[in-house]
Order: C-alpha cells, then structure tokens, then sequence
C-alpha cells in the first residue's frame, strides 16, 4: 500500500502543477467528438475520487463482501458540466477529495486491506480497490501531452 500512497502523492504534486501551467484552450479542447477535454477528465476523476471515498469509508463498516455500486460516469461529466466550471475549482476539490482518501490509505491495516469486495460478481479486496484507484487515476493522467511525474 505504501508504493500506492507515494504514487498518489507524486501524482497530486504534479497535476497540480501541470493544470495551473496549461493554457485553458488547451484543458478545454476535445480531442474528438464524443471524447473529453483534460478539464473533463479533472472532472470524471472528481467523480471517480467522490464515489471511491465513499466506498473506502463504508467498507469499514458495512457487511462483507462490500458489493460495489456502479455510476455512469459519462452521464456526471456532462450534468456536472465540468467543461464550463473554473479550473480553479475542479483543482481544489479534486485535490481536497484525494487528500482526504491519502489519509484513509494511510489508516489501513492489514486486517482492513483483506476486506472483501465484490465487482460484478467477483471477490477481491480493500487492497486491490485503493491500489486500482491510483492506477485508474495514473492511466488518466498519463494521457495529458507533456504530463510528467
């Protein structure tokens, strides 16, 4: 878990700093109809940060295996019209979401990491769950032209 803090870590010092030092008309410019800008995708990891809080948080507490629910990511990106919002916004709540699931990380124990989940109809764990959140986090990001970690 430790490699999965300090990567999330590494990745929050950088977006920050690459989404205050990219001009707006590059964040905002779709690649492709259909497709989302960098700003939208700031905006689907807001959601994606909001829905796993909740998940690491109740998983604690709720009965075992942790049945996760799915969210339609594309429909929250456009009703929450992330295109249009101030970046300055997106940045601080994103970054105060994931400050928040460093400090549940961080709280883990062994004990807690084998918590059971369940994803459509298969069984892993608490572990996996965080691990795969900074990968989905990472494989976003990585996707942003001159985007350095």
């Amino acid at each position: 878990m430790l490699s999965s803090i300090q990567k999330l870590e590494t990745l929050l010092d950088a977006t920050v700093h690459y989404l205050n030092a990219t001009p707006a008309t590059e964040l905002e410019r779709k690649p492709a109809p259909g497709k989302w800008s960098k700003k939208e995708i700031i905006g689907h990891l807001i959601d994606s940060a909001i829905n796993n809080l909740q998940r690491f948080t109740e998983i604690q507490f709720q009965p075992k295996p942790y049945n996760i629910r799915r969210y339609s990511q594309d429909d929250l990106v456009a009703v929450n019209d992330y295109q249009h919002a101030d970046l300055q916004e997106l940045i601080q709540c994103w970054l105060g979401l994931n400050r928040r699931i460093l400090h549940l990380m961080r709280l883990q124990t062994p004990e807690t990491l084998a918590f059971e989940v369940l994803i459509g109809g298969d069984v892993t764990d608490l572990a996996f769950l965080m691990t795969d959140y900074v990968a989905h986090m990472e494989h976003h990001l990585r996707g942003f032209e001159n985007f350095k970690i």
